[in-house]
């Protein structure tokens, strides 16, 4: 039998558990609970100031604090400009908030001070796979993305062709009107092919400087196993093979300890074999990119004189034109008059990548050597990334 007094027993049990199951809803929840209790106590306009994100952690809200407007967690690289000061009150704790936006003005809203720090956010290279940027005077790394990585270098590899060429005509008795042998038939098919041609063999003979300029400037990969060949003494494939050697001591005595080549202009070798250039070893030269921006540290510290053909746009050499694809440079697409941009190599092949090792010396500063290895962008990312270094007063 149920008596009224054991009826209201029961009666009080169930509001209890009923209360005492709604406050656990509710305490699972702060967030939501919370949000709206969010009011401004104070706020005051400021200078426009430069932020980025502290860490990935932290959103923009609207001022309310009812709305997550994004995370900061996905603008990794953004810079956030803040124009206003405000102090929001949340129960009986306030902080600092600033009002902020985006640079391309897609986002604003209130982020708290705290997950941000004073300053433009780093450069951000979304293409390149490795990069570097060096003080070419301290060899002092100002950023770095992957650069100890060694990867295929495609025609950047020149550089290296090209230092040694100066250094046989530094010290010895030959000099740039020395003629040099082009009279071999696999250089001859290759600079008359339309993927790796562009200077033409039309003579048996080049002097030096013809050859230098054409490799350079126009990155005529026979002119550089032409030139390398002769550095090695001789004008056959024996020679190129003799050469790749003179070019793998020379990195060992630089100390870049993971470079290492197989050919003499980039080309890998699965393509050099069909004009008789093939070595054994590896099918790529593999350089990282740090050890490419100390390669163009060598060539330009010790033969600054490579800079006045690095920064010309064409020029015509034995008849022929020979154009130049740093678009870094005045009057083309990517030129930032700011930058001073005098060099220095560009490279392609499907396997290396876009690579570009841009150079350049703005007045009262050393001079600023920058590398970007297997790129999409490289004129874009090289740009930024110079910019950055100045915005950075890192050099």
């Amino acid at each position: 039998m149920i008596t009224s007094s054991n009826r209201f027993t029961r009666v009080m049990l169930m509001t209890i558990a009923m209360l005492l199951s709604m406050f656990s809803l509710m305490s699972l929840k702060p967030a939501a609970a919370s949000a709206a209790s969010y009011s401004v106590v104070s706020s005051s306009n400021m200078s426009k100031t430069a932020y980025h994100r502290a860490s990935s952690k932290g959103a923009v809200y609207n001022i309310s604090h009812t709305k997550k407007l994004a995370s900061l967690s996905k603008y990794p690289n953004t810079t956030w400009y803040a124009t206003k000061k405000v102090t929001l009150k949340h129960g009986s704790t306030k902080a600092i908030y600033y009002a902020v936006k985006n640079g391309a003005g897609t986002v604003s809203g209130y982020v708290w001070h705290s997950y941000l720090n004073k300053g433009t956010a780093p450069v951000y290279l979304k293409y390149a796979r490795s990069a570097v940027a060096m003080n070419a005077k301290t060899d002092k790394v100002l950023y770095s993305k992957s650069a100890d990585t060694p990867r295929p270098i495609a025609s950047v590899t020149k550089l290296m062709t090209l230092y040694l060429v100066e250094q046989k005509v530094a010290n010895t008795g030959s000099t740039w009107d020395s003629k040099v042998n082009t009279s071999y038939s696999g250089l001859k098919r290759m600079g008359a092919s339309s993927v790796y041609g562009g200077f033409k063999f039309n003579a048996n003979s080049y002097t030096v400087k013809q050859l230098y300029q054409a490799a350079l400037i126009e990155s005529s990969n026979n002119a550089a196993i032409a030139l390398g060949q002769w550095v090695a003494g001789g004008s056959t494939p024996s020679y190129n093979t003799k050469f790749i050697s003179m070019m793998n001591a020379q990195a060992k005595k630089w100390n870049l300890g993971r470079a290492t080549y197989v050919s003499a202009n980039g080309m890998e070798q699965s393509a050099l074999r069909g004009y008789g250039y093939s070595v054994s070893g590896a099918n790529a030269n593999m350089v990282s990119a740090k050890d490419v921006a100390l390669i163009a540290k060598h060539l330009i510290t010790d033969y600054p004189s490579v800079l006045a053909d690095s920064s010309r746009g064409s020029l015509t050499v034995a008849g022929q034109l020979c154009y130049n694809y740093n678009n870094l440079l005045p009057g083309r697409k990517y030129y930032d008059s700011s930058l001073k941009v005098d060099g220095l190599k560009t490279g392609y092949t499907d396997l290396a990548g876009y690579c570009f090792v841009g150079t350049g010396q703005k007045a009262g500063h050393d001079r600023l050597i920058t590398v970007v290895l297997h790129d999409e962008d490289e004129f874009t990312e090289t740009r930024s990334l110079m910019q950055y270094v100045y915005s950075k007063n890192l050099i």
